[in-house]
């Protein structure tokens, strides 16, 4: 830090005082001036400081000095102090030996420094070279936060991931000052909450709910009701309140509990009963501005649709109208959609239980519908896909499915074919250009249709047996690259651990979970992978770049990804031992059903299971999925909610 070139900084270094002249032992003999005094030489007849007083000026006076790093540091340890009072314990006569030479050092110049300290190295023995060794080791490292701005601190800290922060965080109080800032965790909430972190490959839930949920102020007390009122179940009689904020390490903490639960498989069963037969279709949503509880919807054999409050797991309302089995269904905040074995789709007021209309059209049972804010589209027995107006209730078919339509997807084309705008008459659908149709069918194969045109424009083959589901996905292009190579070196480590969760009095509730490697990711093993991150990401663009994934269930036992400009299927997953009913799938995860009685959950990017999840006494027929749950369906007429929040609870 100096140099001996003229002109550069030197550090305004204490000069050593010099013994007073007319000094008297009486005054003296328990006190010698201290090393790196700041005062200038006394001038004749004046005494150098001996007193408390003196000190206390020495003490002031350094702070008017322009100090460099080491000598500021020094005197905020009061380093000096510790000198003196060894000083003080020698004879006089060594005091003013021992004062000489500081002095005379403290008085020379920069280069005269050096060769005095070369000159006395040359003298050193071994005893003394080692006792400089310990010291220098010491007096060498340098806090470097101590010497920079905030500013520039908190950027050297925005290198570190989440891990790293936390001990430096345990390092002291100012390092934790700066490790806990707000600026920082934003940064990494951003690049891991809703998607996976193109630098680790971890990816954290948004928890929705819970960040609607702490929207609002905190209050703990329940909502009072005027007296002699019943308040309607979809009615939140909740106040509304004023917002608050949290901490942003808060809110990565919270995440991060939620994800390791989900690979080490810490997981909380519920069963909900109602249905006297077996479940065969099911959404839920957490989000709903009202009512403010989540929504559970399922339908059965048993021709029932029922409405469910999946925080208490009490049914709030079953709809009756089906004549047969109740086996597709979707809703929103404004309505619900079936469609059943007797040939209809009905639409409801979910709320009130009220059908509102009754569409007709197919010729035998509806198996599957998915509508958008123009469109329904349905799949029947019938082997025809019909898309239906909304306002009118007419409809169109596609027909090339040669048995069952199990599953209808439709999908907004961000490149629509070239063709016209087909809008419709007042009694067809009004259909937007670029609107796409994927349709999946007992014949084994999975249809995708431009609905401009009313045709095929492509075909997916390769399952040799009933395709039974479908899951459109938008996934980060890049981010699959880096998690697949990075994921696939954590693989070698993979171990099953079988824990059973539920209720153990009740042998019926008692679940099991086997998680398949839990060993092979921990934090720090993801983070050594970082280098092989930023090999693939060198010279990338900051955007990250979207593409559709098409993921297929099918009873011939697999899972498969398919590229949807080749109509390849880039991965096919196995595990199950009997055929896959049902699949669902977010950006941090793939979950799909079985016959065999399983849910199992999939690392996609790598066709890798992760857990496996056993507890149904019937196949599994439908499967959602949430950001810290997974809400199955059962031929045994069982809903399960398996939950994966931090604190294991509902």
């Amino acid at each position: 830090m100096m140099t001996s070139t003229t002109g550069s900084y030197e550090c305004d270094t204490l000069p050593a005082p010099r013994l007073a002249s007319g000094l008297t032992p009486d005054l003296d003999h328990n006190r010698s001036p201290s090393p790196f005094s700041n005062f200038e030489p006394s001038s004749a007849g004046s005494s150098p400081f001996s007193t408390t007083s003196d000190i206390e000026m020495y003490t002031t006076s350094t702070t008017q000095r322009k100090l460099c790093v080491r000598h500021q540091r020094m005197a905020d340890e009061g380093t000096n102090l510790k000198l003196q009072q060894a000083l003080d314990a020698l004879p006089v006569q060594e005091r003013e030996a021992i004062n000489a030479i500081w002095s005379g050092f403290s008085s020379s110049s920069h280069p005269r420094r050096e060769l005095i300290l070369q000159g006395i190295l040359t003298m050193c023995c071994f005893s003394q070279l080692s006792l400089l060794t310990e010291q220098l080791g010491q007096l060498i490292r340098i806090d470097p936060f101590t010497a920079l701005p905030r500013e520039v601190s908190l950027r050297v800290l925005a290198c570190l991931d989440a891990t790293s922060l936390c001990r430096a965080a345990q390092v002291s109080k100012q390092w934790k000052s700066l490790a806990d800032d707000d600026v920082l965790w934003r940064g990494i909430c951003e690049q891991h909450i809703g998607q996976k972190c193109l630098k680790c490959g971890w990816g954290l839930p948004i928890l929705e709910r819970k960040r609607r949920m702490n929207s609002a102020s905190p209050s703990s007390s329940p909502p009072s009701f005027p007296p002699h009122h019943t308040p309607d179940l979809f009615v939140s009689e909740i106040p509304d309140a004023l917002p608050f904020t949290r901490p942003w390490k808060d809110v990565y903490s919270e995440r991060l509990s939620v994800e390791r639960n989900w690979r080490r498989g810490r997981c909380s069963v519920r069963t909900l009963r109602g249905h006297t037969d077996g479940i065969m279709c099911l959404q839920f949503d957490e989000t709903l501005q009202h009512p403010s509880f989540p929504i559970l919807i399922t339908g059965s054999y048993d021709r029932t649709v029922r409405v469910w409050n999946i925080e208490t797991g009490l049914e709030v309302r079953c709809l009756r109208g089906h004549t047969r089995a109740v086996r597709a269904l979707q809703f929103d905040e404004a309505k619900l959609i079936t469609g059943s074995m007797d040939h209809t789709i009905r639409v409801w007021n979910w709320r009130s239980g009220e059908c509102i209309r009754t569409l007709e059209g197919h010729t035998e049972g509806v198996v599957c519908l998915n509508f958008d804010s123009n469109v329904l589209a349905s799949g029947s027995v019938d082997t025809t896909v019909k898309v239906w107006n909304f306002r009118t209730g007419e409809a169109f078919t596609l027909r090339g499915h040669r048995d069952w339509v199990n599953s209808v997807r439709l999908w907004e084309s961000e490149e629509p074919a070239d063709v016209e705008m087909a809008c419709g008459s007042d009694s067809e659908p009004r259909i937007c250009q670029g609107t796409l149709l994927f349709s999946a069918s007992d014949d084994g194969t999975i249809r995708l249709w431009d609905l401009t045109r009313r045709t095929c424009v492509r075909q997916f083959m390769g399952h040799v047996g009933q395709v039974q589901s479908l899951k459109l996905l938008q996934v980060d292009e890049r981010c699959d690259e880096v998690v697949s190579r990075q994921e696939r070196r954590i693989a070698d480590n993979n171990m099953a651990h079988v824990a059973q969760v539920g209720n153990a009095k009740n042998p019926f509730e008692v679940c099991t979970v086997i998680t398949h490697d839990a060993d092979g990711e921990s934090m720090e093993d993801i983070q050594s992978l970082d280098r092989v991150a930023r090999e693939v990401l060198a010279g990338s663009s900051r955007k990250r770049a979207k593409r559709p994934v098409l993921i297929s269930g099918s009873l011939d036992n697999t899972i498969k990804v398919w590229d949807i400009d080749t109509a390849k299927a880039t991965q096919t997953l196995f595990g199950h031992i009997e055929g896959v009913w049902a699949v669902a799938s977010d950006k941090l995860r793939l979950i799909s059903g079985s016959h065999d009685r399983t849910i199992k959950v999939w690392n996609r990017e790598e066709g890798r299971c992760t857990a496996t999840l056993v507890g149904h006494r019937g196949a599994v027929t439908c499967l959602g999925l949430g950001e810290d749950k997974i809400i199955s369906g059962s031929d045994d007429g069982d809903i399960r909610i398996w939950s994966f929040a931090g604190d294991n609870r509902l």
